[in-house]
């Protein structure tokens, strides 16, 4: 690779970063090419774009951006994949789905709106995040059961009246 090559290569990084606002860093050591094509069919099917990357060029593409990783780049170690997303938790559910059969892929660590995850035993927690259509659900029901206890007490008053 050239060094415009790899100019050009941190420079896509970079933007893909910034307009990212959930991604997750997998380590994909030692999946063959069958797990491999089927860990980006279950991504592509879930809406999850995924990237093998240099580890070197993600992490100048860390260190270049105006977000702040931390220990992100340390984590760059070994073959990773960036697995981008718009919900939260879908990578850690197709990370945990694929752990069912093997060890791979690893969770390093994952930037969830600024909040920032290393390390593999954060999977469970990851899994666990709801997503906003989730959470508007949850709050939905809440404020409706008062309301649909106060139309039952009046339909019920409304009887005994009759």
């Amino acid at each position: 690779m050239t060094r415009e090559q790899k100019a050009v290569a941190i420079e896509d990084l970079k933007a893909k970063l910034a307009d990212a606002n959930i991604f997750y860093i997998a380590d994909i050591s030692g999946l063959n090419a069958e797990v491999t094509s089927n860990l980006r069919r279950a991504c592509n099917k879930a809406g999850i774009k995924i990237e093998v990357v240099k580890n070197t060029l993600l992490a100048k593409a860390m260190e270049a951006s105006d977000k702040n990783y931390e220990e992100l780049p340390s984590t760059l170690k070994g073959n990773s994949a960036v697995l981008f997303a718009e919900v939260a938790n879908g990578p850690a559910k197709i990370i945990k789905d694929f752990r069912k059969k093997s060890t791979i892929p690893a969770l390093k660590g994952a930037y969830i709106n600024e909040e920032i995850y290393i390390g593999d035993e954060n999977l469970d927690a990851l899994v666990a995040i709801k997503s906003k259509e989730e959470v508007i659900g949850e709050i939905i029901g809440l404020l409706q059961s008062p309301a649909q206890r106060v139309i039952s007490a009046l339909k019920n008053q409304f009887k005994d009246e009759e």
